[in-house]
């Protein structure tokens, strides 16, 4: 938690207003689901490393937050390459599945979009603070603040569910569950230990709520500790989004990779 409020409150990223962060990763991501060619996809994932210094970002810590999107990126990539139809030269045949030169591109391209949708999202959740978030949700999208309230105490709690398994785990291990058996066992442990953590988000969640209302977060009229403002940087950041954006669609078409998802046959129209 140290490290995270360090890194919002030192990089660049972290001093422009949250709706403005939120609005270009949209346009990013708005681009690559259009398309599952892989130019536009490399194109924008090159950008977006680019930036992650600009969040404080380093590779290890990059990988630290990340590591599930990858990891679920790569295993997205090699499926659809040994599952999807064979196209053109084949590259690897073992018997079971095979692998052509149409289907690796497509896998590649599948992987490279993942990895270029996920990213951002690590990187907006690294150099936003719940609070300013908050506070830009109601103050500049006037949503209900119910919502707003809401969303900002799931934003807190996500660090208190991921210690709340450290612990429940760690006292179910010291009774004996979970830490020996058969793979089927240990998949029954790992089951009842979601269901406890379950549980404990219940009655968190249930007590958050209660202690809430009861210092009038609902209500109608409200007070801001801290204005929510936009500045040159928000400008900057926007215009980041559009250049991003615009460079994968641009390079796409220039490569004659360009493929739009409703009109797709399943390959890339240069295989």
């Amino acid at each position: 938690m140290r490290e995270a409020l360090t890194l919002r409150s030192e990089s660049l990223l972290s001093r422009a207003n949250p709706l403005a962060k939120f609005a270009a990763v949209f346009l990013i991501t708005l681009v690559l689901a259009l398309s599952i060619d892989w130019v536009s996809a490399t194109v924008a994932l090159g950008f977006e490393l680019l930036l992650f210094p600009l969040a404080g970002l380093t590779p290890l810590l990059l990988w630290q937050r990340g590591w599930p999107l990858i990891i679920a990126a790569a295993l997205g990539g090699w499926s659809t390459a040994i599952l999807a139809p064979d196209a053109g030269r084949i590259l690897l045949d073992v018997g079971i599945w095979s692998i052509s030169a149409g289907s690796l591109e497509l896998g590649l391209g599948f992987m490279l979009r993942g990895l270029a949708i996920a990213l951002p999202a690590v990187l907006l959740m690294s150099c936003t603070d719940p609070t300013d978030l908050a506070d830009a949700l109601a103050q500049k999208a006037k949503l209900p603040h119910r919502f707003v309230l809401g969303t900002l105490a799931a934003m807190r709690l996500v660090g208190l569910m991921a210690e709340e398994w450290q612990t429940i785990g760690m006292a179910r291990r010291a009774r004996g569950v979970g830490s020996r058996g058969t793979p089927l066992q240990r998949l029954r442990a790992t089951l009842g230990q979601s269901f406890g953590l379950l549980v404990q988000a219940i009655r968190r969640a249930s007590r958050l709520a209660v202690t809430m209302e009861a210092r009038g977060f609902g209500g109608a009229q409200r007070t801001w500790a801290r204005e929510s403002t936009y500045s040159r940087l928000d400008v900057w950041v926007l215009v980041g989004g559009t250049v991003i954006a615009a460079a994968a669609v641009t390079a796409a078409i220039g490569a004659g990779t360009w493929n739009l998802v409703w009109a797709s046959t399943g390959y890339p129209h240069n295989t």
